[in-house]
Order: structure tokens, then sequence, then C-alpha cells
């Protein structure tokens, strides 16, 4: 479903400031993989993101996604492969707007527009079914605009837009970073909840190597614009922080004392 085939990356080249944010990644994900990202400050995380989304053009490799090469579309036309969470819950809906509106705006996304009333009858009723899912109680405040709502209620909001059109893949970019753990809890078990019923090909980057552990069939660590870890399946399964802190250690040549320190 993704392939990213030797992709580098450099910011302000050439300058004082040259950063070499992806140093010749490789990395396939097959159909329905749920994948963790973890790494370091600066280990290329979310310039990893970003080139698949588009925001960024590697300046050299080939981003595919399910067989189409994408390396030089455009991120708005490269949108409709995609679906996309990102840490600050403001981004991803429109404020000023109700509920059933945001969810309607989703449900439109890459079709045709045409003069006729905004949300019928069939697609309210079917909103609200959708909103049970998330058990917050928003399918009896479809008309409440979105910016009334909580951080969480939205984060979990904008889950539900993402995926409404069970994109191609799923990008998540430490989705529940601003959110308060007992509510980052609550979103991250929807978010598996979703990418499992849908069977969604699932790309997730967090700063908690716990979730990293326990979500997901397979984990890779970043460092210095490379991947340094791939694991998967069983061997994941049975993976602990101090594990993970040891293979980090033995892959790098350097030591971490705990989870806060590698990935604060």
């Amino acid at each position: 479903m993704l392939i990213l085939n030797d992709i580098y990356k450099t910011f302000n080249k050439g300058t004082v400031n040259e950063k070499k944010a992806l140093n010749g990644i490789d990395l396939v994900l097959n159909d329905g993989d749920f994948v963790t990202v973890i790494g370091g400050n600066g280990a290329g995380k979310s310039t990893l993101m970003n080139i698949v989304a588009g925001t960024y053009t590697p300046d050299k490799g080939e981003v595919i996604i399910d067989g189409v090469n994408v390396t030089e579309m455009p991120e708005h036309k490269r949108a409709k492969y995609l679906g996309r969470v990102f840490q600050d819950p403001i981004m991803g809906t429109a404020a000023g707007m109700q509920i059933d509106e945001n969810l309607a705006l989703a449900a439109r996304r890459g079709k045709r527009r045409f003069l006729k009333p905004g949300i019928t009858k069939k697609e309210r009723l079917e909103y609200k079914e959708l909103l049970k899912i998330l058990d917050l109680g928003l399918e009896n405040r479809m008309s409440t605009k979105v910016e009334l709502l909580s951080g969480g209620q939205r984060q979990s909001l904008t889950l539900l837009m993402a995926t409404l059109q069970k994109p191609k893949l799923l990008l998540l970019d430490e989705h529940t970073a601003a959110l308060d753990p007992k509510t980052a809890k609550k979103v991250l078990e929807l978010t598996d909840q979703i990418v499992k019923d849908n069977s969604l090909t699932t790309l997730m980057i967090t700063h908690n190597m716990q979730d990293a552990i326990k979500y997901g069939n397979r984990l890779i660590m970043l460092s210095d614009g490379k991947i340094v870890l791939d694991i998967r399946g069983e061997e994941k399964a049975k993976l602990t922080v101090p594990d993970l802190l040891k293979l980090f250690g033995q892959k790098t040549g350097e030591e971490m004392a705990s989870d806060k320190l590698l990935l604060s």
C-alpha cells in the first residue's frame, strides 16, 4: 500500500544550518499494516510523515501509494489517497461549523459539488450512527459548533472524519500528544478499533514507547534520518520498554536511561 524507495531530504542545504532529515529511507507497508513510528527529537519522524503526505518533496527517491507514483503529486491532489490526524486537535476540523457540517465536508471530500440542500435527512441519520461509535454523546449534539468541544472530543471527531471515506493510508501524527493521559488512552483505543474494523493501512508517530509497543503489528524506530529498528509480529508482541531501549543502544551506540529521555 505504501512504498518509500531510497528517500533523502535535507533542509537549508549548503548553509551552516544544513540538516539531513532523511538519509536513504526504504520502507514498505503492506495492505492492512498498522505501523508505529518512534525516535528522538530530530530523528526524522515528522519529515517522514510530511514526505508521505506531500507537504515536502524528497530530494531523491520515490513515494508510491497503492501502485501510484505520487512523488511529484502536490499535497492537495494526494489528499484523496490519505486520511490524516494532526497533533493539534484544532487542525483537523472547521471550528466555526457544526459537527454534522464537518462530517458532511469529510464525506464530500474529492467529490463533485452540486447546488442542492447541504445535508439530507438520510445523511443526518448516518452521521448519528457514526457518532455513536465514539461513545461521547455527540450523536445528540450534531448542531453544536466544533469550537465548543473539548480537545478529546474534537480529536475523536477528526479521527472519524479522516477515516470516513476509508483512505488508502491513514497518517496519525502524534495525534494524542496534546491530550491528557486519560483522554489520550480513550482516543488510542478508538483509533485501534477504527483501524481494525476498516482494515486500514496506518502509519502512527508516537512519543510514547509503551503505546508504540501496544498498538499495531509493526514498530519502526528512526535515528538520524535512518530506520534503525523494524520489529513486527510476535517479536513486537513480546517487547518491553527496557528491551526497546537496549535495542536502540545496540543499533546507535547511544545509551538512553529512560523512555522520557529518548522520546521527549
